[in-house]
């Protein structure tokens, strides 16, 4: 089984991915970690030295080497879905799984940690909230193509739910 968790940053992916793979009993892996891997440095680096465009061609070719596994739960970053066909390719490798959260609620949980995300480090808090509506209005289409959505009871049980539809 191979499971992809989409959504904005701070909408809770990397949780639901650990959690999950408790509950499933399969590896967990979270994106941003394979890439900083990959290239020995922290993502928020990355962006800094080498600019966005070469991240996210990095960010689709980790996401590609999955092909190779046959049991995971992976948690991707926020805009991994938008660039380079990354949403097509796991629709037809896996189950995908968008994670909705309000925007209030992302917005109070990325306010302490914003020095680690890139794309919000200057963002003053009172900003955050029009910001993260733009960004998810922007990723939308690409968020929509997931199999799953899921924006009002977010469980474990919603979780297993789609888990059994895809064993059926």
């Amino acid at each position: 089984m191979r499971i992809f968790i989409i959504g904005l940053m701070g909408s809770g992916k990397s949780f639901w991915t650990d959690k999950l793979s408790s509950s499933l009993n399969i590896p967990a892996f979270h994106l941003d970690d394979e890439i900083e891997k990959a290239e020995g440095k922290a993502v928020a680096e990355i962006f800094t030295e080498k600019g966005e465009d070469y991240f996210r061609k990095r960010e689709s070719e980790v996401l590609k080497n999955f092909a190779g596994k046959k049991n995971f739960i992976l948690s991707t970053g926020g805009g991994a879905p938008c660039f380079f066909d990354n949403m097509e390719w796991m629709n037809a490798n896996g189950i995908t799984i968008w994670i909705d959260e309000p925007i209030e609620i992302i917005a109070s949980r990325l306010q302490k940690e914003k020095s680690h995300r890139p794309l919000i480090a200057n963002i003053q808090d009172e900003q955050l909230i029009n910001f993260l509506s733009g960004m998810r209005d922007k990723r939308k289409p690409f968020y929509s193509k997931a199999k799953y959505h899921l924006n009002d009871t977010i469980s474990e049980k919603k979780f297993a739910e789609i888990i059994s539809i895809q064993h059926e």
